[in-house]
């Protein structure tokens, strides 16, 4: 019997619901399953194959972030007490180039919908110019070259588009900063969807320092507040004050080994010569998650130096010939677009020549005519005056 249905509510399944970034999913699960079976189903749902960057969330019984663990069974984990049981399906681990690496358009389309929500919640710092652009890119993504959103002045207001923090900086009206958007929006015509959402990743990777990392408070021998951040490319530590610019990084390259026994840390470097870097943080669990994060992103950095599977291969050759025929689809769009807009003008000049020419005919009739009052009606003309006076 398999281990999911969406309508089995025998007594040995419990349900869950999984929620994405833009849609909700409910399953009934048998006790036995495991976090893979879950996993996988949700995949499979939504038509994911990059699967190795996401993971399920939730929140444990003492209140911590966890992941659902894919070998151990879900009933076996310290899961929610709900009914159903709510776990979030979040990307866990980031690309170093999501250009590159990035293949399918759900995969684009799932880590734009999560970065967005990242840098309007300002868990990711965002400057004024960079939100602009981004919500410029958002608006295309949503509306494409639509007129409903460049219409009327004030159109955009009901949209989220901007951190509360960049509003809040700058002493502008709502019809300002929809006028900033609006003119970085007007340059981006013609472009998809998906290309939208692409290009907002890009300039999120690459001008956001806070991207893709996933930071927890820790502290040194000398019992120094300090952040650790967990990312793609390695280890960064941070002072307290400042997650934007990294003190010392560690580079997965230059890693030769990381351990933990309980509130200690140790980061062994591959160079003999370099001391090993032992930092502190105080819970188990989170411990655990961070460790955690540290093997998965190495996984991946040592994955991404080694040809594609051949798998990756089928994906990334699929995922071409569906973005030619997409584009072909597009031109083929514009062309008639273009095509009708031509026609349309025509037929509008047409017809606005067949008025001129019709004012032109009347304006000569009234000359020809003349003024109504020189000449007087025939009915009205003496005709006696004329006729000859016969002699007697």
């Amino acid at each position: 019997m398999a281990p999911f249905s969406k309508k089995n509510k025998s007594k040995k399944s419990f349900p869950v619901k999984v929620t994405t970034m833009d849609a909700e999913l409910e399953f009934h699960v048998e006790w036995k399953a495991t976090g893979r079976d879950l996993f996988d189903l949700v995949c499979r749902t939504i038509g994911l194959r990059e699967m190795w960057y996401f993971g399920l969330q939730f929140i444990d019984s003492k209140g911590y972030v966890a992941w659902l663990k894919m070998e151990k069974k879900v009933q076996h984990q310290d899961i929610p007490k709900e009914s159903p049981v709510p776990f979030l399906f979040l990307a866990k681990f980031f690309p170093e180039d999501v250009e590159e690496e990035l293949v399918q358009e759900v995969t684009w389309h799932l880590f734009f919908l999560q970065v967005k929500e990242s840098i309007l919640s300002m868990d990711i710092y965002c400057p004024a110019e960079a939100s602009v652009l981004l919500a410029s890119y958002s608006m295309q993504a949503k509306y494409g070259d639509s007129e409903e959103a460049t219409g009327k002045p004030g159109d955009l207001q009901s949209e989220n588009l901007l951190p509360q923090r960049v509003i809040d900086q700058y002493q502008m009206t709502p019809e300002m900063w929809e006028e900033k958007i609006k003119v970085w929006y007007g340059d981006h015509r013609n472009m998809s969807r998906e290309e939208a959402e692409l290009e907002y990743l890009k300039v999120a990777q690459d001008r956001l320092e806070m991207y893709g990392a996933n930071y927890f408070p820790i502290s040194n021998k000398k019992e120094s507040e300090l952040w650790l951040g967990v990312t793609a490319l390695g280890l960064n530590i941070y002072e307290k004050e400042n997650r934007l610019l990294p003190k010392i990084t560690f580079p997965w390259s230059e890693i030769k080994n990381i351990s933990f026994s309980d509130k200690k840390f140790t980061i062994k470097p591959i160079e003999k010569s370099s001391p090993d870097f032992i930092f502190y943080s105080s819970k188990l669990r989170t411990n655990k998650l961070i460790l955690e994060l540290c093997i998965g992103n190495h996984d991946l950095f040592m994955r991404r130096r080694k040809p594609d599977s051949m798998e990756i291969q089928q994906m990334k050759v699929q995922a071409r010939e569906e973005r030619t025929r997409k584009q072909i689809e597009r031109e083929k769009f514009a062309k008639m677009k273009q095509m009708y807009e031509i026609s349309f003008r025509e037929k509008e000049e047409l017809h606005r020549r067949l008025l001129q020419v019709a004012d032109e005919a009347r304006l000569a009739q009234d000359a020809l005519v003349g003024p109504a009052s020189t000449h007087r009606p025939l009915g009205r003309l003496n005709t006696v005056s004329w006729l000859p006076r016969h002699r007697h």
